[in-house]
């Protein structure tokens, strides 16, 4: 009879937390994954960053990259106007398609 209480006990404890399991694996499967994949792929995207790129960052400035360092890029936005910011401020690469290849 004790064993009868402890496994319906055990049992409605399951039953009751599947739920929240359910919900935490949809919200990793339909949220958190996708966003992960996201920025690995923003990171490769901005590390292939070289001279000659034409580039929209973002706040909308269009220009050309003109030098690259580790963490920043000097880009050209008009005649002798030479912007030094830092890559994550590249919103896209022009010509670039959705796989990061060149059009």
């Amino acid at each position: 009879m004790i064993l009868q209480a402890q496994s319906d006990g055990i049992a409605s404890l399951v039953s009751s937390l599947l739920p929240f399991i359910l919900i935490i694996a949809v919200f990793y499967f339909l949220i958190l994954r996708p966003q992960q994949k996201r920025q690995k792929e923003r990171a490769k995207l901005l590390e292939g960053v070289k001279k000659g790129d034409k580039v929209i960052t973002s706040g909308g400035i269009h220009g050309t990259v003109e030098g690259v360092e580790d963490d920043s890029v000097l880009v050209k936005i008009a005649d002798n106007v030479k912007v030094k910011m830092d890559k994550a401020a590249i919103g896209t690469i022009v010509g670039l398609t959705d796989q990061g290849k060149k059009k």
